[in-house]
């Protein structure tokens, strides 16, 4: 399998969401921060940035678009996991609070915007300090500019229930058990549909889970990764038995067509 994993962070998250993270994660990794004003065109973004398979973790909006790189490239998704998100198509309720927010942000409102959303990524509304740091200063270097377009693209999105039976790779589902924003029977309901998923929920942790658990969260990619390597190795093996069989069936054909009586220089008698 390709040793490329691909990270997708969230809303007004950044690379930072996994600095606690990576350098643990058994494997190359390769960061996406795509910004285009669809879920669509997220996910295209995501697959010009990478050659062939790789295994793609995202987190909360960023597994929203992997589920669109699914649908729109199923074969190259060697390993798939989905962290503190959704599958569902948006709720008329959020559709509202996503116009508020960016009708706030456009008016200068931004830095309240996220004060407002911050307790909602942590297993506590008021985190400690050091989470609530992290998160301001991710939103910071996203900015108004790029969180309306996260906005845009939320609107996009559409249910991708139905999708999740094309990602026969193994595949994680995880979450927080105090994830406020996305609780864990959205991921029970995603676990379900993939074909080949581990459903981990983890005590006591919110929404930002490479935060709050990094060690957990780390771990959990590793083992995805023990089991895309393990299923490639039986893929090979495979191969190897069907190419060899093949070989011999050939070199069977070969003897059959030069079988039966023949002259003294070798050549077959005529019938």
């Amino acid at each position: 399998m390709a040793e490329q994993v691909v990270l997708l962070p969230g809303m007004l998250c950044d690379a930072g969401l996994w600095s606690a993270v990576e350098s643990a994660v058994d494997s190359t990794v390769l960061h996406a921060q795509p910004d285009a004003p669809s879920i669509t065109g997220m996910a295209e973004q995501v697959l010009s940035i990478v050659d062939g398979p790789f295994v793609l973790a995202g987190l909360s909006l960023g597994a929203i678009i992997g589920f669109e790189v699914a649908r729109l490239a199923p074969e190259r998704i060697a390993g798939f996991a989905a962290l503190a998100t959704n599958a569902a198509a948006p709720r008329p309720e959020q559709h509202q609070a996503w116009w508020r927010q960016a009708q706030r942000a456009q008016a200068g409102g931004f830095p309240v915007v996220v004060d407002e959303i911050l307790p909602a990524m942590f297993a506590e509304p008021q985190p400690p300090p050091e989470f609530a740091r992290a998160f301001r200063e991710m939103a910071a270097r996203i900015g108004p500019r790029r969180f309306l377009t996260q906005l845009a693209a939320q609107a996009t999105r559409t249910d991708a229930h139905e999708v999740l039976s094309a990602i026969t790779a193994p595949a994680l589902v995880a979450c927080g058990t105090a994830d406020a924003l996305c609780p864990p029977e959205f991921h029970r309901a995603i676990a379900a549909r993939l074909p080949d998923a581990e459903l981990h929920e983890v005590p006591g942790a919110g929404h930002l889970l490479p935060i709050e658990a990094p060690e957990v969260t780390a771990e959990l990619l590793n083992r995805l990764l023990r089991r895309c390597r393990a299923m490639n190795e039986e893929n090979d093996v495979a191969r190897s038995v069907e190419a060899a069989g093949a070989e011999a069936g050939g070199h069977r054909r070969l003897r059959l067509a030069g079988a039966g009586p023949r002259d003294h220089r070798g050549r077959p008698h005529p019938r």
